[in-house]
């Protein structure tokens, strides 16, 4: 090959070498004219410079001729002694031409032959004798067979004239017949550039690229074949191919009607460009085409292109058109004589989506008698009752198809069991749906339809039996299926898990579905990551459609045959793999060891799974199904796994999902935070949900349920409550969340001071009033209060307001004498605290619901009747009270009367 590129060498040193790309090939064209026409004006001006300078010589020559025998002839007239008399018209004549030859002189002649303008042709590149016979020689060495010896003349012809291209064609024969193909093949190609007209030489070229599997090339060299000689047709029809299997079918079908353009009674080539016309979407092309074949011929026309034309119509919709086409087919091509059958059913269905009904009946008259060679016609003509809901009709014929089936194809019998489910006949609907499923066992919409329609009929358990995987699966090999297997289709396992949530199997319905949403919601968030880290053998996947240009070729390479997207993406790659091989040299060099990052491959073979359940997050229906899912779970104590499916739905599809669902989930994330060992989990739903509601009181008992266990010193908590606090200055919650949390530190005084403030805002709130009054009483008790007396009285007077409050049914009154005779007791004002105590156990109080959180389910069922009523804790007090004074009687009365009641 070095000789070979050194040859390139010469040629492209003296200008000659021809350009792959069209646009430079053409501006050299250009170049070249553009110097032969300056060369062509510049040889016409010398011609005529000649020209007039031998006219002004000639005439000269003449004016001299002329002058010397007009003398002549006034010497013979004047000297003359024979008496002759010269005639006075020849020396008028002579004279007359002497003046007119005066008039013309300096002026050139006009020549009458048409002159070519330029250089002969094939001045430049005539062949001298000494290489003209070692062509010969060299030809005739390779006749007998001497091949190296006419190599080395061939060689010798080259570097003294390089332009020479029949020395290049002998080269590449003399390599093929020594078995040196590449060799030969690069002569080929030097010689074809040569001689750019020689169709001969491209299509060999052409035809040793495509068996190498080099497609890039031998596309290249079968366009320039094409180019060489258009009018051949068999070049054409390799290229349109070659469009087909490159799945370039827009090429395809405007290669076939350029063939089309020059044979235009090919009927096959005709039918091919209509149908990949059709299949590209573009079937006003494909109308027009056949449309333009009928025009060429009025008389007689291929049925096979008629049956085409109106197929491409019906499948646009254009069933009036293809009518009128078929009937003018019938009244022209098939005049007196029958219509074909697949045209009659064509014209039948026309008539059926234009609503004559009863002229398609007409047409289909004798179609049952012919029902056993036909039964795709028939096919297509139930098909085409059942699409427009002409069920008795589409069940006749479905019913015939059946008959002559013989019961085996289940396909027709799904169709009839849709008919028959379509007119509500359900029995004879179930019947042919189980003779489907018989046959087409891995139909998941045979099965999902059989399933609801059982269902319908309230037998849950058939229906579970229908979907559930089949027993023995272990014996199942599901590597040797091309499908995947019924059982682990998403739409199976969804209505299975629906059946099992109605029934309350919440086991099964967890087993059944959780896996799915789990998967999908993984896939989701692979399918999230927009910037990830590819791989060594990624980038050298992604490199491979750019290796077309780097096979050794004397003319460079050639532009791959991909698309421009991926040929960026293969550019970037390659760039990105000479980066790190430089990473690596520079490691070696520094003495780090570099080792292969190929050991995420799985991980990113991972990302391009599909999910099992597709628009997983963006259907309502689906949304209801994670929801209960997560209830269920909850109920089962999986709280880990209940609050994985949570955080991942609503990171995936917080855009999606609509308030309300956004809102349930966070409720059920903040209900299994708190029932977690760790719940910080839980504070950030809980956070979202005040934000969202911050004057709601259900949101802040929830958010405060949570951070009582996370506990005092939980700094989010903290700075959260302080962001609330200034943001919503007349919001109480947080500031009764913050008095409460100074109260367990025994910071009465700051406490006092948040309650008084929650006070001012809220002044008639029990609780509030409960709050202050209960602060301003632990004051009270304390050591460096000064006048503590009147610290406790402000204390009572709220609690006394709490009565008053509690009288007027806002309240439980037992509650509100409990907390006063509490005080007093707490303070020792002990004879007031037992009057108190006394009216408490006076007072029998009913048993109320407890206060949910957002959506909480309370359980209602561990807690024994009373658990409203205080008279157990006021008897233990007041029993307390008495001992103390050393009435032990009457301690052990209260006990007995008010301890044990029902």
């Amino acid at each position: 090959m070095d000789e070979i590129e050194e040859l390139t060498r010469m040629l492209s040193s003296e200008g000659e070498e021809e350009e792959d790309d069209e646009e430079e090939a053409i501006e050299q064209e250009e170049e070249e004219e553009d110097e032969e026409e300056e060369a062509i004006e510049q040889e016409e001006e010398e011609a005529i410079e000649q020209e007039e300078e031998e006219a002004e010589e000639e005439e000269q020559f003449e004016y001299e001729a002329l002058a010397s025998k007009k003398r002549k002839l006034l010497a013979d007239a004047t000297g003359s002694g024979s008496g002759e008399k010269v005639r006075t018209e020849d020396i008028n004549s002579a004279l007359i031409d002497e003046v007119m030859r005066g008039f013309n002189l300096g002026t050139r002649r006009k020549s009458r032959k048409s002159k070519k303008r330029g250089r002969r042709r094939g001045s430049k590149n005539k062949l001298t004798p000494e290489i003209t016979k070692m062509l010969g020689d060299a030809t005739v060495l390779c006749a007998h067979g001497q091949h190296q010896e006419a190599i080395s003349v061939l060689n010798e012809v080259v570097r003294v004239a390089p332009h020479v291209p029949d020395a290049y064609h002998t080269l590449g024969l003399a390599h093929e017949s020594l078995g040196n193909t590449e060799k030969a093949m690069a002569f080929y190609a030097i010689a074809a550039r040569l001689m750019p007209k020689n169709s001969v030489l491209w299509k060999t070229l052409f035809t040793w690229h495509n068996e190498r599997g080099d497609v890039a090339r031998a596309s290249m060299y079968l366009a320039k074949a094409i180019r060489a000689d258009p009018n051949d047709i068999s070049l054409r029809k390799r290229q349109a191919l070659l469009y087909v299997k490159l799945g370039n079918f827009q090429k395809a079908a405007e290669s076939y009607d350029q063939i089309l353009q020059i044979c235009s009674e090919d009927i096959e080539v005709l039918k091919i460009a209509a149908e990949l016309y059709s299949e590209c979407g573009q079937s006003e092309r494909s109308v027009s085409i056949l449309e333009k074949y009928f025009d060429g011929h009025p008389s007689g026309a291929d049925f096979s292109v008629i049956d085409l034309l109106a197929a491409v119509l019906m499948d646009t919709n254009a069933y009036n058109k293809a009518l009128q086409h078929i009937e003018h087919a019938h009244l022209v091509y098939y005049s007196g004589k029958e219509m074909p059958l697949q045209l009659k059913i064509k014209a039948g269905i026309c008539h059926i989506h234009l609503k004559n009904v009863e002229k398609a009946e007409m047409l289909f008259s004798n179609l049952e008698l012919e029902s056993v060679s036909h039964a795709e016609l028939i096919m297509d003509v139930a098909n085409a009752y059942m699409n427009l809901e002409h069920l008795q009709l589409a069940l006749k014929y479905y019913l015939i198809l059946e008959s002559n089936a013989g019961g085996e194809n289940g396909y027709i019998h799904l169709k009839i069991a849709q008919c028959y489910l379509s007119l509500k006949d359900r029995e004879k609907a179930t019947m042919f749906f189980y003779k489907a499923l018989h046959a087409l066992e891995d139909s998941v919409d045979c099965r999902l339809a059989l399933a609801s329609l059982i269902l319908e009929d309230g037998k849950e358990d058939e229906a579970i039996s229908l979907l559930a995987p089949p027993e023995g699966l272990d014996s199942i090999n599901l590597s040797s299926d091309k499908h995947k297997p019924w059982w682990l289709d998403g739409k199976i396992k969804l209505r299975l898990c629906h059946i099992y949530r109605s029934r309350g199997m919440l086991e099964d319905f967890i087993n059944t579905i959780l896996p799915l949403v789990r998967e999908s919601l993984y896939v989701k968030s692979l399918r999230q990551k927009v910037k990830r880290r590819l791989t060594t053998s990624v980038l050298r996947k992604r490199t491979k459609i750019l290796d077309v240009g780097e096979i050794n070729d004397v003319f460079g390479g050639v532009r791959p045959l991909a698309s421009r997207s991926d040929l960026l993406k293969a550019t970037r790659a390659r760039k990105m793999l000479q980066k790190k091989e430089e990473e690596k040299v520079e490691a070696r060099a520094a003495g780090i060891d570099c080792h292969s990052d190929d050991s995420d491959d799985e991980s990113l073979e991972e990302e391009v799974r599909i999910p099992p359940l597709p628009n997983f997050l963006k259907d309502e229906e689906h949304h209801n199904l994670i929801i209960d899912l997560c209830k269920a779970l909850q109920s089962l104590q999986r709280y880990w796994e209940a609050l994985e499916i949570i955080n991942l739905t609503r990171r995936l599809a917080y855009k999606n999902l609509p308030n309300e669902k956004k809102e349930e989930l966070q409720s059920l994330a903040a209900q299994i935070s708190y029932k977690t060992t760790d719940p910080k989990h839980g504070f950030d739903c809980v956070r979202s949900i005040v934000v969202q509601h911050p004057y709601s009181l259900a949101a802040w008992n929830c958010y405060y349920k949570i951070t009582l266990r996370l506990g005092k010193n939980y700094s989010r908590h903290a700075k959260f409550l302080r962001y609330m606090r200034s943001k919503h200055n007349d919001c109480v919650p947080p500031i009764i969340i913050y008095g409460h949390q100074f109260t367990v530190a025994s910071h009465h005084q700051d406490a006092a001071r948040e309650y008084l403030a929650a006070y001012k805002l809220l002044p008639e709130s029990p609780l509030i009033n409960l709050c202050v009054g209960t602060s301003l009483i632990n004051l009270a008790l304390g050591f460096r209060l000064q006048n503590k007396h009147h610290c406790l009285a402000q204390g009572l007077s709220f609690l006394y307001k709490n009565l008053k409050l509690a009288e007027n049914n806002q309240v439980s009154l037992q509650e509100a004498l409990y907390n006063i005779a509490r005080a007093y007791h707490h303070v020792g004002l002990v004879s007031l605290a037992a009057s108190y105590y006394e009216k408490v156990l006076g007072i029998r109080e009913k048993d109320y619901t407890i206060p949910k959180l957002l959506n909480e389910n309370s359980d209602m069922g561990n807690l024994k009747p009373g658990y409203c009523d205080l008279r157990r804790e006021a008897a233990h007090n007041l029993h307390l009270i008495y001992r103390k004074s050393g009435a032990f009687d009457l301690a052990r009365q209260v006990l007995k009367d008010h301890a044990d009641f029902d």
